[in-house]
C-alpha cells in the first residue's frame, strides 16, 4: 500500500496548510457539532465525538475551538440539527474505488456537486453499497519513521491495543481497531513519539496500481475537487500510485 499511505501523509501535510486558512477547521467542528448532538457530550461515552475530537487535535484544532464546537452540538443549536450524515460511493479513473463521507444540510445540493465531481474526473458515482465492501474502519496513527527504533515503536503501540505497525518510506503506520484509536494515540505519545496523524479510515482491503502518470494526475484532480468541497469531510479510495508516480504528480 506504499502510494496509499504516501498520499495520507501527502493529504495531511496539506491538511495542515489549508487549517491555517480556517476552511478545515469548520469541517471539523461541524463533525464534533453533529457527534456531541448524536451522542452527548462526554468523549468517553461517545466514540464518533472521542474520535471527531482524535481528529481535530491531530490538526492542531485550538482546544477553545473543540470544546465550543462540543458545546454547540451537546446544547439545543440549531446548526447541529440541520446537519446529516451522506455517504456516496463510486468510480474514478482506472476502476479505483472511492467512498466520499459528508456531513450536510442540503442533501440535494451535495449529490449534485459530489456527481459533477465524478462525472468531470472521468468517475461514476454509484449506489450505496458499491464499494463499500472493499473497505473497513480502522484507526490510523502516523508516526514519522526519522529517528524512530521500530522494536520501541511497536512495543508501545501493542500496549495501546494497536494491532499492526508497517513502514512505508519515511512513516509508519500504525492500525488499529476504531474503539482503540484514543489509547493507541496515547500510548504512542506517553512513549515520546511524534505523531503525524491519528484518525479513523476507511482502509482499502485491496488495492489497485495506478502507474500512468496521466490516470494518476486524473484522479487525484478528483480526489482534490471533492475534499475542497465544504460539506466533504472525507474521501477514501482504494489507490496505490507507486512513489515516483506520486511525487511526479502530487
Amino acid at each position: 500500500m506504499s502510494g496509499h499511505s504516501k498520499w495520507s501523509s501527502i493529504k495531511h501535510k496539506k491538511g495542515a496548510a489549508d487549517a491555517k486558512r480556517g476552511k478545515l477547521f469548520s469541517k471539523l467542528s461541524r463533525a464534533i457539532i453533529v457527534a456531541a448532538k448524536e451522542g452527548g457530550a462526554d468523549p468517553a461515552a461517545n466514540l464518533a465525538l472521542q474520535n471527531a475530537v482524535e481528529k481535530a487535535r491531530s490538526y492542531s484544532m485550538p482546544k477553545d475551538n473543540i470544546e465550543r464546537a462540543i458545546a454547540r452540538g451537546s446544547g439545543a443549536d440549531s446548526d447541529a440539527q440541520a446537519f446529516e450524515t451522506v455517504v456516496y460511493e463510486g468510480y474514478g479513473p482506472s476502476g479505483v474505488a472511492v467512498i466520499v463521507e459528508a456531513l450536510t444540510d442540503n442533501r440535494n445540493r451535495t449529490a449534485s456537486e459530489v456527481r459533477h465531481a465524478f462525472d468531470k474526473h472521468d468517475g461514476n458515482l454509484g449506489t450505496s453499497g458499491a464499494v463499500a465492501w472493499l473497505f473497513e474502519r480502522r484507526g490510523v496513527v502516523l508516526v514519522p519513521a526519522d529517528g524512530v527504533d521500530e522494536d520501541e515503536l511497536t512495543l508501545a503501540a501493542a500496549e495501546g491495543g494497536a494491532d499492526d505497525v508497517s513502514l512505508d518510506g519515511s512513516t509508519y503506520e500504525v492500525v488499529s481497531a476504531p474503539e482503540a484509536l484514543r489509547t493507541v494515540r496515547e500510548a504512542l505519545e506517553a512513549g515520546g513519539f511524534t505523531l503525524e496523524s491519528a484518525e479513523l479510515a476507511m482502509i482499502p482491503k485491496t488495492t489497485v496500481e495506478v502507474a500512468d502518470e496521466s490516470a494518476a494526475k486524473k484522479l487525484l484532480r478528483l480526489i482534490d475537487q471533492l475534499e475542497e468541497n465544504d460539506d466533504v469531510q472525507d474521501v477514501y479510495a482504494n489507490f496505490d500510485i507507486p512513489e515516483r508516480v506520486l511525487e511526479a504528480v502530487a
